[in-house]
Order: C-alpha cells, then structure tokens, then sequence
C-alpha cells in the first residue's frame, strides 16, 4: 500500500509535539498533570517499522506473521504500545536493502507501507547484506581447526584484506539508498536507522561450550566487524538526514556468553524462545528503551 494521501500543515509537527511533550512530562507528575488538564490529547502518530530479523523478533512469543518471523513482542511494537501509536510493522526476517523497494518471497516492497501520513520510520537493516548468519556458520565450522587461535579472522583476512569490513564498506552506499528511499516515500517523517545490539563480550574474551562454538580468538574480530558496521549505520544516517540509535552501549554486559536470565541476545544454540544470534525478549524490551529514550529526547530534523 503505498499511501499518497495529501498531508494537511498541521501534521507536519505531530510527532515533534509528541515527543516533546512527553520528555516535558517525564520531568514532573505534577507538571504532566497540569498539562493533561489544558492540553488536548495529541492525535495518532504514524509509525513504520522497516527491517530485519533484528526488528521482527524472530522465535519470541506471540509469533503474528509467521513468513517474516515477526513477533508482536519486537521493539517496533513494544515502542508502538508505550506510546499509544498506530503501527505498520513491516520488518522481515531475512530482510536486505533489496528487500526494502523488491519483492522477498512473497511479500511486497516494505516501502509500499509509506506515505505522506507517515509521521515515523525505524530502519534495521545492513546485517543480511553483511552475511552476517552465513559468516557465523562459517567462523562455527572452523573452530575445530584452531579452538584456541582465530581460524576465521584468518579466513576472511588470508589475502591480506580484510573482506567482513570491505564488506561493510560496500554497504554502505545501500544504505544512503534506502534512506533516500524512504525520504522520497515519506517525505514529512523523523526517519531513524536503529543499530544493532551487542552480540559478544565487549571486552574481547569469549566463552566456551556447545552453545556458542567459536574459536576463542575470533570474538574480538567478530565485535569489531559488528562495530564497524554500527559505526557506518551511524555515519550514513547523519549524513542523510536521519537519526541514529545506539542499541550497542545499552546492551553492553548482556551478550550471547552471558548466563540464561543475564544474557538478552541467545547463543547460536538458543535456549530462550528467539532466533540463535538474536535478541531474545529481553533484548527486544532494551532495544525499544534505546529507542524510545533517543526519540523522546534528541531533535531529530530532516
């Protein structure tokens, strides 16, 4: 559905007012109660998520879209239900940047939700350009090799290049694409690209076991490529004209190594209900927290 219905002027401020406010109201009960009373109640913003696996909550209870992966418990929709927003979540699992304007299966464009009365965008995208499951396999398959070294750095690093960053690198023209995408589609809205949670210990020292398989010196090669693609998200979106939101430093100390209960992202044996790799429920709440806290207070403007 791609919507190209006239937007009224007073629109255009929607969500700036909503959000506004509601960094105004977290400062004072008292203030938020004074406001409430001479204040008339905001209208609805509209808000569409675009994305990955990241974004859909794959495995995590309640499953609504079974051909995407998508929970209803994902942070589009946690963020939606906070705030009282009207939400079309598009976000897929298996998602590229070709998946935004193309066809992925059998589902349609994930630019076609947008439109002219589209008030709000998260994007989490870049990871399924990067590989990065297939990659995982691959660094899996090679612990055996040298369980103590780092068998898949030196894979992706035996030419002296580095292809996991080059990689990255050729991302990122994808992503001022799809961000131009979504401009031209939603020409009025706050556009925010979302990063990706912190997958392993940001210290560099790995764990052991079945349930997360990689060579002991392949963790800190493997934070660093996750950093370098964050770190170009974040680039790209600033200098398109989006928002960025650091879903990394809050994740910091709950990656796949921690114990159940401690960790919010599974190891690539899961044992909470979500996807191996990805966050778990837990993770899905501090990724709409990150969000949430970025929207309601920072001036994104076009």
């Amino acid at each position: 559905m791609n919507k190209q219905t006239k937007r009224s002027p007073g629109r255009r401020g929607l969500l700036r007012g909503a959000l506004v406010a509601s960094c105004a109201l977290a400062l004072s009960a008292a203030g938020a109660t004074a406001a409430s009373a001479s204040t008339p109640a905001p209208r609805t913003v509209d808000y569409v998520a675009l994305g990955d696996s990241y974004a859909s909550g794959p495995g995590i209870p309640t499953q609504v879209d079974t051909a995407c992966a998508r929970s209803d418990r994902n942070y589009p929709s946690l963020l939606a239900a906070a705030r009282n927003w009207r939400l079309t979540d598009v976000s897929c699992s298996g998602a590229t940047t070709t998946a935004l304007a193309g066809q992925q299966g059998a589902q349609p464009p994930q630019l076609d939700a947008l439109g002219a009365d589209t008030d709000l965008v998260t994007l989490t995208i870049g990871g399924n350009d990067l590989g990065f499951s297939n990659n995982l396999a691959t660094c899996a398959g090679l612990t055996s090799k040298d369980p103590t070294g780092h068998p898949c750095q030196t894979f992706f690093t035996s030419d002296g290049t580095d292809w996991l960053a080059q990689r990255v690198n050729d991302i990122a023209p994808r992503i001022t694409a799809a961000l131009d995408a979504v401009r031209e589609r939603a020409p009025y809205a706050k556009v925010v690209v979302v990063g990706y949670p912190d997958l392993f210990p940001d210290d560099g020292v790995g764990c052991t076991g079945s349930a997360v398989p990689l060579a002991a010196g392949d963790f800190a090669y493997l934070r660093d490529t996750e950093k370098k693609l964050n770190s170009m998200l974040a680039s790209q979106a600033s200098a398109n004209g989006a928002g960025y939101v650091d879903t990394y430093t809050p994740t910091v100390g709950h990656d796949m190594c921690r114990p159940a209960g401690e960790r919010w992202i599974e190891p690539l044996v899961a044992t909470a209900p979500a996807a191996p790799a990805h966050p778990n429920a837990q993770g899905q709440q501090a990724m709409a927290a990150a969000v949430e806290h970025a929207l309601h207070c920072r001036a994104y403007r076009r």
